[in-house]
């Protein structure tokens, strides 16, 4: 089997393994194809074939020569025929003779293995050449590979020779060029930030971009996933820390807006805060409210829905206001928190006769309150609202119990949370329709309206005047009608989207017609 150390010595210097780069071997390879390679390895394969059945070739005619030379011995003696010796010999010739025939099916066996064995090693050898790249190399290219002299800094367009460079954002650069987009000096940190694909240090890109309370004025932390995670207004989009949900920072009782650190609200003497900016268009006392009192009668006047009967309007503060719902009776209520009732018992209310003063540490001192005994003359008795609101919300909650009692009056009964209190809040988002246009120099009221709204009376305080808003009234204005529309309850915000499609539809007069009729909303 000399033969096959040969072959493989003789394959064995075509190919040289140099090692690996990023996964994928190289070869040296000194045959242009594979085709030449593979007659090359072929045509040894067949000399080997060759010389090995030449060899066994000789090895039997050395065998026969033997057979011959003993077989001219035995015609040198004298022929004995029918003897033992001659039956011996003669046995002996034959035994001699059967000894080549058995070896010869010893050699065609070994010539049939060498020739199982040339092929095997033959197909082995038929290897498929390594691929070659674009590069005419067997290296795949390497995608972060930057041959020198086409390696261009990003920063400022030059070649980058030899020694340390910077491969980020998908560019190379000079580390002296890889600079922050804020303050203009390098980036040597390991990480940093990108903003529309501009890199920042991690501090400048907090101080431009990372969102700060608007109540504390800090950074917005970052949660335990490493978000940052702040709460905002669905109006006003106050922004701010989470943490201040539940660390007592007071909320306006109007607007709904946080305090801030560099401000302070008033506190009334129920608990409640009090904005500075709600607080200049705030109603204090029942004397103070009367002429608001009196535009709304004259808005639902002008709707052909006029309230003849004289109903006493008191404001109260909030534990007189809860006390009196109480002394009501069957009356149920649908508001986490009461800002206006309209009664039909007599009982006697505690109401606020002059408005109070700002003291020491922001609190009101000095109101004057005195009880007022309501009698029933008629289904309603008075109409209480809670004292310290300003006035678009005072008015808007008015308006709202205005229409409770001229349901009442007018016989509505047994109507559902859902229709009485939809088609109050109907009324309500009217009015403030209508002061939102009457400020802004229209006549027009609500699109569901059929008549211009009133004009004020001449007595009316400046706080109470139309078209002498600030712009934050206004801003005030549009973020109560907002809070009336995305009302979440059933009764309020359900009722309001049911009455006001209806009232938009086939207009106001014909949808209290349908009520009266059938106690719900014509669809």
């Amino acid at each position: 089997m000399g033969w096959l150390n040969k072959i493989l010595g003789g394959s064995s210097h075509r190919k040289h393994y140099h090692g690996t780069r990023g996964g994928y071997r190289s070869w040296d390879e000194t045959h242009n194809s594979e085709d030449e390679l593979a007659d090359h390895e072929r045509e040894e394969v067949d000399y080997a074939i060759a010389l090995s059945l030449a060899e066994e070739d000789l090895k039997g005619k050395r065998v026969i020569e033997v057979d011959e030379d003993n077989h001219s011995e035995g015609e040198g003696q004298p022929p004995n025929v029918g003897s033992e010796e001659d039956e011996q010999v003669g046995q002996k010739e034959d035994e001699y003779f059967e000894a080549p025939k058995e070896e010869a099916k010893d050699i065609q066996s070994q010539l049939e293995d060498d020739e199982q064995l040339a092929k095997a090693i033959q197909e082995s050898l038929s290897l498929e050449l390594p691929p070659r790249y674009e590069n005419g190399s067997n290296l795949r290219p390497n995608p972060f590979f930057f041959p020198s002299g086409y390696r261009i800094c990003a920063g400022c367009n030059a070649e980058i020779g030899g020694g340390r460079f910077l491969n980020c954002m998908g560019s190379v650069w000079h580390p002296e060029c890889f600079r922050c987009h804020a303050c203009n000096r390098p980036i040597s940190e390991h990480e940093f930030s990108v903003w529309e694909n501009r890199p920042y240090h991690k501090s400048c890109y907090k101080v431009l971009h990372h969102p700060r309370c608007d109540v504390c004025s800090g950074y917005i932390p970052t949660n335990a996933a490493g978000l940052i995670e702040y709460r905002a207004h669905p109006f006003w989009l106050q922004k701010y820390c989470p943490s201040h949900e539940r660390d007592g920072t007071p909320r306006c009782c109007s607007c709904e807006r946080m305090e801030t650190r560099d401000t302070r609200y008033l506190s009334l003497d129920d608990g409640r805060k009090l904005c500075l900016e709600c607080l200049d268009s705030a109603i204090m006392d029942t004397n103070e409210c009367q002429p608001l009192y009196l535009e709304i009668r004259e808005f639902y006047e002008g709707l052909n829905m006029k309230v003849e009967q004289q109903i006493p309007l008191l404001l109260v503060e909030r534990q007189a206001l809860n006390e009196a719902r109480e002394g009501e009776k069957g009356v149920n209520h649908h508001m986490p928190e009461t800002r206006g009732l309209c009664l039909s018992e007599e009982q006697c209310v505690t109401t606020i006769v002059r408005r109070p003063r700002i003291g020491a540490g922001y609190r009101f001192i000095e109101m004057i309150t005195e009880p007022y005994r309501l009698v029933r003359h008629c289904e309603v008795t008075a109409i209480l609202i809670l004292y310290g609101l300003p006035r678009l919300l005072t008015g808007s909650i008015l308006a709202h119990e205005l229409m409770h009692a001229w349901l009442r009056l007018k016989g509505y009964r047994n109507l559902s949370p859902e229709v009485e209190e939809g088609i109050c809040q109907v009324l309500a988002h009217m009015w403030l329709d209508s002061e939102m246009y009457s400020s802004s120099g229209s006549d027009v009221t609500s699109s569901s309206s059929s008549s211009s709204s009133p004009s004020s009376s001449s007595s009316t305080p400046s706080s109470s005047k139309k078209g002498l808003r600030s712009d934050f009234e206004k801003k005030l204005g549009e973020f109560f009608k907002h809070q009336i529309e995305s009302d979440s309850s059933a009764a309020y915000g359900g009722g309001f989207r049911l009455g006001n499609q209806a009232v938009l539809k086939y207009g106001l007069r014909s949808t209290l017609d349908h009520i009266s009729l059938t106690g719900s909303f014509p669809l």
